[in-house]
């Protein structure tokens, strides 16, 4: 008995792998067939849209969960999450009963993330600056300190 490898290098259709992987091309992408096209824009009229108090949510794929983008003001802000019986956004560990309360648990998240990332990168002042060494201060750092007036704090006289 002859093994199934053997068997299909015997055969002269067996091209050595068992998936063919296959690209196509650009004009495939951009066919008119609306099935064909991917992650289709909230403007688009093919697109599968639900709009919720200020949200676009645009149904990207899957059965269980269901992926919806979020559109807040014509900006995608993340991905939501429908499944059978709740709602996620996958930044919190929260159900939601509501597609709206996913979204804006996203959207606050991402505010809270854009404050926090803020407060974490304020830039040091100019005394701070005065601290580091010479070598290791940036281009933008020396223009600053070239720009600064120390100020006099409770000077006393003697």
């Amino acid at each position: 008995m002859q093994s199934p490898l053997k068997r299909n290098l015997d055969n002269r259709n067996y091209h050595g792998t068992q998936t063919m992987i296959t690209t196509f091309s650009f004009q495939e992408a951009q066919s008119d067939d609306p099935r064909e096209k991917i992650l289709l824009p909230p403007t688009d009229p093919s697109a599968e849209v639900m709009e919720i108090s200020g949200y676009k949510l645009v149904y990207v794929n899957g059965a269980c969960p269901r992926n919806y983008r979020v559109y807040k003001a014509d900006s995608m802000i993340g991905v939501i999450f429908q499944h059978i019986n709740h709602w996620s956004n996958g930044v919190d560990s929260l159900r939601y009963t509501e597609p709206i309360d996913a979204a804006v648990g996203l959207d606050e998240f991402l505010n809270g993330a854009r404050i926090s990332k803020t407060a974490t990168e304020q830039l040091p002042t100019e005394e701070e600056l005065l601290d580091k060494e010479f070598d290791a201060l940036t281009s933008d750092e020396w223009e600053r300190l070239k720009r600064y007036v120390p100020q006099a704090k409770d000077l006393v006289a003697a």
